[in-house]
């Protein structure tokens, strides 16, 4: 490092943004700044640092080596700025809107009765509510368009681990096979090579399928998409496929919910924040009330 250089978290951020995105272009409209910007900032970055940071990639740039170890370090340096800056009043009133995105069972069983909590206490922080599925709420979770993220994902299909962010599990529940009433068959096996219906928003959903079919010596034909699980249902009992539904919601008239024995499936819900955030007044409110909720 530079002795007489001295970082600005911004460059940082900067450095963060484009080692997730490997684009000047793209980090120049995340961030509202020009592109010649925006590499003016590396560049003064660089000379602080002493080193390159960054090297042409075709069309795109990469970060050197050198260049990816700052961006490790940026993590820890702007979640430590940022609990700093979030701390100055851990005393006062939370007040303020925390922006949250959720996938829509999420957000009814978890964020609807922190919301009432919220309510019946007149609280000052406000919740303002984005359906979305788990790749989406990170996507606006890594770039500050919302606070906070209820996702799920799978014990055969985690999400993968990101420093930048930091997760409190909310619930999980367990998953069966959902046919039609009146299909043949008992098992997993019985249907595991036929038709089936899987999320157009989360390839989470058909991974666990074709791992728990694999378990089972079989291979499965993807035949539909749909996010809605009504819609999901309608299908089934329609018999146009089979699926994976949750266990512990009523099914639909039509619809039969097979255990899956052999090889257990859970859904695992969890709160997600940007590290560094969680200590925000408002934020950790609506953590805590979360974690208070009781389970489905």
């Amino acid at each position: 490092m530079a002795d007489d250089g001295e970082m600005e978290t911004r460059r940082l951020r900067l450095l963060l943004e484009l080692s997730r995105l490997g684009s000047m272009r793209e980090v120049a409209d995340v961030v509202h700044l020009t592109t010649s910007t925006v590499s003016q900032q590396l560049a003064v970055l660089a000379r602080e640092a002493g080193t390159t940071l960054i090297e042409p990639d075709g069309r795109r740039v990469r970060l050197t080596p050198a260049g990816r170890r700052l961006a490790d370090h940026a993590v820890t340096i702007l979640a430590a700025v940022d609990a700093a800056r979030l701390d100055l009043a851990p005393d006062a009133e939370p007040s303020g809107e925390v922006r949250v995105a959720g996938f829509a069972t999420g957000v009814r069983r978890s964020l609807l009765p922190v919301a009432a909590r919220l309510a019946a206490a007149r609280s000052r922080v406000r919740l303002s509510i984005r359906e979305h599925e788990p790749a989406e709420a990170f996507a606006l979770l890594a770039t500050d368009a919302v606070d906070l993220a209820l996702t799920y994902d799978y014990n055969l299909a985690p999400a993968a681990p990101d420093p930048a962010r930091e997760e409190f599990p909310l619930w999980q529940t367990p998953w069966a096979l959902a046919v039609a009433a009146d299909a043949p068959g008992s098992r997993f096996a019985d249907f595991a090579d036929g038709d089936w219906i899987v999320n157009s928003r989360n390839t989470a959903d058909e991974d666990v399928v074709r791992t728990v079919a694999a378990l089972a010596g079989c291979t499965p034909r993807i035949a539909h998409r749909a996010d809605s699980l009504d819609l999901v249902e309608d299908l089934i009992v329609a018999g146009m496929g089979v699926a994976l539904l949750p266990d512990r919601r009523p099914a639909a008239d039509g619809v039969r919910l097979l255990p899956l024995t052999d090889t257990p499936v859970w859904l695992r819900s969890c709160a997600v924040v940007r590290r560094g955030r969680a200590s925000w007044p408002p934020l950790a409110l609506v953590l805590r009330l979360l974690q208070e909720t009781p389970q489905p």
